[in-house]
């Protein structure tokens, strides 16, 4: 594994140097809500990612955020960090690199815990901060904080208290990491923009669009040709073609518990794929082409999308 850090010019976008294979080419896996000590099936998809893994040779594995249920972590010493994370992605093929965005759930524990490099020590594969950037020559992808552009989280409720340290002032906050946003975007000369975060964008699943998102994250990514926007949150897994750009909403939220017929308009324009069960996503990309594939917990394919930097394509 080789991972090249610096600190780029953005207070909010750290960079990461990843490079691809010999060829150019590149193949990592994304999971999403899994944090739950092997239950609810998250054992059983762990397996099946290890298996993918392999067959893919991964470069990397990405997070889509909610890693620990159901408060995150407690503290840097919080077992559930190795009985969620180290004692269940144990194959071979999954001793790569870890690159992970914190959920709503995951601001609900010691966000510090998680974004701490004494985590890092503990195990070498975890890489989780708030936004960042991860350079591989092929694609850039930009890991985007999205819990902080929720206006729900911030009005007091009894039933859960979010950790703001880092945050506040929010606006303030916010301000920056879209200019930051915006900023990386437009410099980007990769073949391929990927944006990943923790919220949908779009989604015909539980917690439908994420009206914060689609008001100020959206314009950004469609002026600056975003190619996919990734994201958990909802426990399914989907493909939304956007109806005003190229660009293909894609959720992998399926790492543990789904929420089994919980959707919304099976009709809705762009729409090409969901599922409410447990599983992952798997893509391989070279300068020109790209390959996403969504699995069950048996290994199963369910949904194949073909893209190319001209044209995309859907295969059933």
């Amino acid at each position: 594994m080789l991972v090249v850090f610096y600190v780029s010019a953005s207070a909010e976008f750290r960079r990461f140097e990843h490079p691809p294979k010999p060829d150019g080419s590149l193949s990592f896996l994304v999971i999403g809500d899994w944090g739950r000590r092997g239950t609810y099936n998250q054992s059983e998809v762990a397996v099946q990612m290890g298996s993918m893994g392999e067959k893919l040779s991964i470069d990397f594995v990405v997070s889509t955020g909610d890693n620990f249920y159901e408060n995150g972590l407690r503290g840097i010493h919080d077992p559930a960090f190795l009985y969620s994370f180290t004692d269940i992605y144990t194959a071979k093929s999954l001793q790569k690199q870890w690159y992970a965005v914190l959920g709503n759930h995951d601001y609900r524990g010691n966000t510090k815990a998680q974004l701490s490099t004494i985590l890092r020590r503990t195990d070498r594969r975890w890489l989780c901060l708030r936004s960042y950037i991860v350079n591989t020559g092929t694609a850039e992808i930009f890991f985007v904080d999205t819990t902080p552009f929720v206006d729900k989280y911030f009005e007091k409720t009894k039933h859960h208290k979010y950790d703001w340290r880092g945050v506040l002032p929010r606006e303030k906050y916010l301000t920056k990491l879209l200019k930051d946003l915006e900023s990386a975007l437009k410099l980007s000369v990769a073949s391929w923009k990927i944006v990943i975060g923790h919220h949908t964008i779009r989604s015909i699943g539980h917690h439908g669009e994420t009206r914060e998102l689609v008001t100020r994250i959206l314009p950004i990514l469609e002026a600056n040709d975003v190619d996919l926007y990734i994201n958990g949150h909802d426990h399914c897994l989907q493909h939304i073609s956007s109806n005003t750009s190229s660009m293909q909403f894609l959720t992998s939220g399926g790492g543990s518990k789904a929420w089994k017929g919980d959707y919304h308009d099976l009709n809705q324009e762009g729409l090409k794929f969901y599922y409410d069960g447990q599983g992952f996503m798997s893509l391989q990309l070279n300068p020109t082409n790209a390959k996403i594939v969504f699995h069950d917990i048996a290994g199963k394919v369910l949904h194949s999308t073909n893209l190319s930097k001209q044209r995309y394509s859907v295969v059933m």
